[in-house]
């Protein structure tokens, strides 16, 4: 049986609070609570997810194929359910972040950046 690959582009643009859930999962797989950490801590506080736009979003990725549940490891907490990307979540994952990288580059060269920023 082979499978269709679908076209990332109709999920496009991503809001930026999804897009940091997807490169979160980018990583591997994991919990909710993590995911927010995760966030949190990558953006300097700059994008806070509450719980309800978390699991909102996690919905819509599970129903969309964009990520699976996957399995607790052996003798973690079984309420914690682990989320992982799909290929297609990769993808659109992917898709985003050269859309954005576009307009950093359309930015540069309209001289709004002026140079890459480091870390």
């Amino acid at each position: 049986m082979t499978s269709i690959k679908r076209d990332p582009l109709p999920f496009l643009p991503l809001t930026p609070a999804a897009f940091h859930v997807l490169l979160t999962l980018a990583d591997g797989p994991r919990h909710g609570y993590l995911i927010l950490k995760e966030v949190d801590e990558r953006t300097n506080g700059e994008v806070r997810l509450s719980t309800g736009t978390l699991y909102g979003l996690i919905k819509r990725f599970l129903d969309d194929e964009l990520i699976v549940e996957t399995r607790s490891a052996a003798g973690e907490d079984d309420r914690r359910r682990p989320y992982k990307l799909t290929p297609l979540g990769r993808d659109v994952a992917s898709a985003e972040a050269e859309r954005l990288e576009r307009l950093v580059t359309a930015a540069r060269g309209a001289r709004l950046l002026s140079r890459p920023r480091t870390t």
